[in-house]
C-alpha cells in the first residue's frame, strides 16, 4: 500500500518510543533505586506512551541526584505519577495482547471491547497487583487479590474509559490497516489510547493514592531496613501497622506502671504484717 500522509507521523513516534523505553530501561535497572515491579512498569508505560512517558518518567520518578529519590518523588502529584504507571503497564498490557489476539481471530469490535477489558482487569489484577506487589503490601496472595480488587477496578474503568473511545473511533475509520498488528498504524492507535487512558485515570488514582487505597512511587535501595525499602511509598497498611506499634509500646509501658504499683503495695502490706507480729 503506497504511504499515506499519517505514516510521516506513525513512523518517527514508534522509533521515538522504542528509543524512549530502551533509554528508561537503562536508567532504571542501572541507577534509579526502585522495586522491580516500579522499574518495569516505566518501562512498559514509556514504550506504550512514547516521549510522554519518558517525559513523566523524568519529572516525577528519575533520581535526581544520589540519595535524593525518598525527598524527590515525596509530592502527591507524583505518588498519583507511580500510582497510574503501575495501573497502565498491567492493564494496558493486557488489553494491549487480548487486541492482538482478538484481531487475529477476527472478533467483531464489540466482543473485542469486551475480552480486552476482562483480560486488562485480570492481568492488572492478578499479575501486577497481587503477585508483583506481594512483598510490599504482605499477607497471601488470596489477601491481596481481596485488598487490590476494588482500586484495580476503579483504575480500569478509568483506564478503559480513555483507550476504547480512541481504538473504536481510529480503528473503524477509512484506513483499515489500524485494525491488524502488522501494519505500524496498529501500534501507533494503541499507543494513543493508552494515552487517553492514562489521562483519565491519573486524577482518580491521586485521590486513591492519597486516601490509602493504592501506594506510590517507592524507593528500594536494597537494604533490610523495612523504612530504606519502601521509603516514599503511601499506603495505608503501613501507617496503620505503625500506629499498631506505637500503641502497642504505650499499652506496655502502662502494664509496666501498674505492675510496679503492685509490687510497691505488696512490700508495704508485708511489713505491717512483720511489725504487727513483733508487737
Amino acid at each position: 500500500m503506497l504511504i499515506q500522509p499519517i505514516d510521516i507521523f506513525v513512523h518517527p513516534w514508534l522509533i521515538v518510543a522504542v528509543l524512549s523505553a530502551a533509554y528508561v530501561a537503562w536508567d532504571q535497572f542501572t541507577v534509579n533505586p526502585e522495586p522491580v515491579v516500579m522499574q518495569w512498569g516505566f518501562v512498559l508505560v514509556t514504550l506504550y506512551m512514547g516521549p510522554i512517558g519518558l517525559l513523566l518518567y523524568v519529572m516525577a520518578d528519575k533520581e535526581p541526584k544520589p540519595g535524593g529519590h525518598e525527598e524527590f518523588v515525596k509530592p502527591l502529584w507524583k505518588q498519583g505519577v507511580g500510582s497510574t504507571v503501575h495501573c497502565v503497564a498491567g492493564d494496558a498490557t493486557g488489553i494491549i495482547v487480548a487486541a492482538v489476539v482478538t484481531a487475529v481471530v477476527g472478533l467483531p469490535m464489540w466482543a473485542d471491547l469486551i475480552v480486552e477489558y476482562v483480560a486488562g482487569f485480570l492481568f492488572g489484577l492478578l499479575i501486577f497487583q497481587a503477585l508483583f506487589m506481594r512483598k510490599t503490601m504482605g499477607g497471601t496472595y488470596a489477601e491481596n487479590v481481596r485488598r487490590s480488587f476494588l482500586p484495580e477496578m476503579i483504575s480500569m474503568n478509568c483506564m478503559m474509559a480513555g483507550m476504547a473511545p480512541v481504538m473504536v473511533f481510529l480503528m473503524m475509520g477509512r484506513d483499515m490497516r489500524a485494525m491488524w498488528p502488522a501494519e505500524p498504524l496498529f501500534w501507533m492507535v494503541m499507543s494513543l489510547g493508552v494515552i487517553a487512558g492514562f489521562a483519565i485515570a491519573y486524577p482518580v488514582n491521586v485521590w486513591m493514592v492519597a486516601r490509602g487505597m493504592k501506594h506510590g512511587l517507592m524507593t528500594d535501595r536494597g537494604s533490610s531496613s523495612e523504612d530504606d525499602a519502601t521509603a516514599g511509598m503511601d499506603h495505608s497498611g503501613m501507617q496503620m501497622a505503625k500506629s499498631s506499634g506505637k500503641r502497642a509500646k504505650r499499652g506496655s509501658a502502662h502494664s509496666d506502671a501498674l505492675a510496679y504499683v503492685g509490687r510497691r503495695h505488696d512490700l508495704a502490706r508485708r511489713v505491717r504484717e512483720s511489725a504487727a507480729q513483733r508487737a
